[in-house]
């Protein structure tokens, strides 16, 4: 049985490659455009950092964007006030323009083209600090150390993980070329990891960030690779008779779930990250498909028209193969490419509602269901590790391009290049994780 949509593939069999036209730069950086905001924005100032405009790139534009782009934050003009110490601050004068937080700080150049940067976060209606911040750089990591930056004002702020340091996968289609590309979380550094004519897809990170498992079709079959991309190294992990699809990582990142039609049918396998230790989890007569791992990785949901239309479902990872597994969807005949939210209390998915293919979220333990998109053709939805944004590919005038909303659906954001079609997001780890 297969399995389809328009807008919409499972990844099962030989799979329907998308109709994608034209191309982009391997190294441009993603425009991204903001629309809403939260139900209560922050007020904060960033005074301009000391000594930045020697620099070719600032550390307060990049920090002002990656808080004004979360939605969650409004930026107060700090209208010529120029402290750069906490002793120079006058709390008074940001207390009347309604600032909540400050953000000050210096960049100094050192010896061998390094920056000393440093940062100060400030209460202004208590009038304490809440958080510093010092590193010595090169040059060429400003950029990152104004994410970091970013990351520790999100965090104190709000009590959640800031994901501006992280970085985002997916897959450029440029004339008859694929390419899967790693970028930054606001779409800059972006750089490819490998390319080819046959198409690319279901890209998924390693639980450290440091591999990227995918699926090529370079062979004219599918077959899943796992590439380190420190050395650019790859193995295929999962080139068995017939199709070889939709990996996804254990928590733990020693085993991939992987579907294999090796047996006859699309059905869940377990492997090893290197490829050994082959066992078989599912067993039904639909086809089962597009695993997600649970946080504590002692269960999968995944897609499977078994009951007779494609739904999510969940299985608890066990020593035998099962045909038996919980459904969770029960809205609508068509929910696929369900993923697990980073706490395991929720997953989101794509829903047909009407004519259309949207992002949607539900809750595990009440079985409620929010939509949070209205386009018309929603794709692959992957949660920040933070799981407050959810990253999706859709369809823009006919063109494909990457769009994130918030998980309560207040804020959206398009992050599009100048020309071609943008599929297949993942959104990595934080760093450091593992």
């Amino acid at each position: 049985m297969q399995m389809s949509s328009p807008g919409l593939s499972l990844r099962i069999g030989i799979l329907a490659c998308f109709l994608w036209l034209t191309g982009t730069s391997a190294h441009a950086a993603l425009d991204i455009e903001i629309f809403g905001g939260g139900a209560t924005q922050i007020p904060v100032a960033i005074v301009p950092f000391a000594a930045e405009e020697r620099l070719e790139q600032g550390v307060t534009p990049i920090v002002a964007a990656d808080l004004q782009r979360s939605g969650l934050f409004k930026l107060v003009d700090p209208a010529g006030h120029a402290p750069h110490e906490p002793v120079e601050v006058v709390y008074p004068d940001w207390s009347a323009r309604g600032t909540s937080a400050l953000v000050i700080g210096s960049t100094t150049l050192v010896p061998g083209g390094q920056v000393a940067v440093r940062m100060t976060l400030l209460d202004v209606a208590r009038q304490t600090q809440l958080a510093s911040y010092a590193e010595t750089v090169s040059i060429g990591q400003i950029r990152a150390a104004s994410h970091r930056i970013a990351d520790l004002v999100y965090e104190k702020l709000t009590g959640d993980a800031g994901v501006f340091s992280t970085r985002i996968a997916y897959v450029v289609k440029e004339g008859k070329k694929y390419s899967l590309q790693v970028a930054d979380a606001d779409g800059f550094n972006a750089q490819p990891v490998i390319e080819y004519t046959e198409p690319i897809i279901s890209p998924t990170w390693s639980p450290d960030g440091r591999q990227l498992a995918y699926v090529s079709f370079e062979n004219k079959k599918p077959v899943v690779y796992v590439q380190t991309l420190a050395t650019r190294t790859r193995k295929a992990v999962a080139n068995f008779r017939g199709s070889n699809s939709a990996p996804a990582w254990s928590p733990d990142g020693r085993r991939l779930a992987v579907v294999l039609s090796l047996m006859g049918g699309s059905q869940i396998f377990l492997i090893n990250a290197d490829g050994t230790g082959l066992q078989r989890l599912t067993q039904s007569s639909g086809i089962d498909t597009e695993p997600s791992f649970s946080p504590d990785g002692q269960s999968l949901i995944f897609t499977s028209d078994r009951g007779g239309s494609p739904q999510i479902y969940r299985v608890r990872i066990g020593g035998q193969a099962s045909a038996t597994a919980e459904r969770l969807t029960f809205e609508g005949t068509y929910n696929v490419s369900p993923e697990f939210s980073p706490d395991g209390r929720s997953f989101t998915y794509i829903h047909r509602n009407g004519d259309r293919f949207n992002v949607a979220i539900q809750d595990l333990a009440t079985g409620q269901v929010r939509l949070l998109t209205d386009s018309r053709f929603d794709e692959s939805p992957s949660f920040a590790p933070n799981g407050k944004i959810i990253l999706y590919a859709t369809e823009i005038r006919g063109r494909g391009i990457l769009s994130a909303v918030s998980s309560d659906g207040r804020v959206k954001q398009q992050l599009s290049t100048q020309a071609g079609d943008v599929r297949e997001p993942a959104w990595g780890p934080l760093p450091g994780a593992r």
